[in-house]
């Protein structure tokens, strides 16, 4: 596992022959550009993982998923890509006393040997006066205290993302902006919040409904009224920083795969527009059997007793506005769904 370098602590795991024990890893040795700065060189070099410190994952962003997908088959989406939302950032998270309270409960634990130097580094620190004194309570109320925040899931799966931030936990008057990378901003908060996105499932609408026939056009379609845009928006209001922003995700296009060579879809790419009025494709209706669908497939062989795997995937476009008139497109994202289609030979009746 790298070594990382950032506020937390070493946690440790016994095994036969190895002890390494919990230390505080504050990393709170580094310098600092001042009050309103970022830190330079931390030193500590914590592990990451499961054993990291929980306060490591609490974050003060907030989130309303009240317009988010919901429903059994609701489910998140696949960003284009490799791309993908920050696993960790900085943001404002402690006053002076709770930065106290914080420090305290970090060091109030057994240490190895050499946990006493880190000590002594981050009282010196943080207490007597290199460069703070008395973790700022002086100016209690004109800024906070900014720390490490780290995605939990991607850091308990040892995403090297999540132990790329780096930096002693450092102070910033409000108003301020920190130059420090990975600090939170309305484009991070877009990220967070496309990370959370849920989408509708993608069961579609075929007719025939129950069992299809060989070379019988099957119809397939997506209705409006459960097929229709999402959003997230998250917000953070700590620190004299008070931002937000907002990611929608709009449904574009769907795949449809038949799950045997032995079929044509329309249109022939697949791939079903969505329709002025956010459905996509039209349902069948009585007397269109002879028609084409504008979205839909043909089956050229039955399925023999068993059933194709149909591959339905629908394409989402994200995008995001946030404070201070920001905004911009995201990675498009996918979330598909299979369905068992059973295709029966066409049976003839001789007289």
């Amino acid at each position: 596992m790298p070594m990382i370098r950032g506020s937390g602590r070493v946690r440790a795991i016994l095994t036969a022959a190895v002890v390494l024990s919990l230390v505080p890893q504050m990393a709170w040795a580094g310098g600092s550009r001042g009050s309103g700065g970022a830190a330079e060189s931390p030193s500590a070099t914590p592990s990451g993982g499961a054993g990291d410190d929980g306060s490591l994952y609490a974050s003060v962003v907030a989130y309303d998923e009240s317009k988010n997908g919901s429903g059994g088959s609701a489910g998140p989406v696949a960003p284009a890509g490799d791309w993908k939302p920050p696993a960790c950032w900085f943001e404002p998270k402690w006053t002076p006393e709770e930065f106290e309270d914080e420090f305290r409960r970090r060091w109030d634990v057994p240490h190895f040997s050499g946990a006493g130097e880190a000590y002594a580094s981050d009282q010196a620190r943080y207490i007597k006066g290199k460069p703070y004194e008395d973790f700022n309570k002086e100016k209690s109320g004109e800024g906070m205290w900014w720390d490490m925040v780290r995605d939990e899931t991607r850091a308990k799966a040892s995403d090297p993302a999540a132990f790329a931030c780096s930096g002693a936990t450092f102070w910033v008057d409000n108003g301020d902006t920190p130059e420090v990378e990975n600090a939170i901003t309305p484009d991070i908060l877009a990220q967070l919040a496309y990370s959370r996105l849920k989408v509708p499932g993608t069961k579609v609408a075929l007719a025939p409904e129950v069992a299809t026939k060989v070379n019988l056009p099957t119809w397939a379609w997506l209705d409006k009224a459960t097929f229709k845009e999402v959003a997230v928006t998250a917000s953070l209001d700590a620190g004299g920083l008070n931002i937000q922003a907002t990611t929608t995700a709009k449904p574009v296009s769907l795949k449809l795969e038949p799950g045997t060579k032995d079929a044509t879809t329309f249109p022939a790419s697949g791939e079903c527009a969505i329709n002025a009025d956010g459905s996509i494709g039209e349902p069948y209706a009585k007397g269109k059997a002879d028609e084409e669908p504008s979205c839909g497939l043909t089956y050229l062989r039955s399925s023999g007793g068993k059933t194709f795997p149909l591959q339905a995937t629908v394409t989402w476009e994200i995008a995001w506005t946030g404070s201070g008139g920001t905004g911009g497109d995201l990675p498009d994202g996918t979330f598909g769904a299979e369905q068992a289609v059973t295709v029966e030979e066409i049976q003839s009746v001789n007289r």
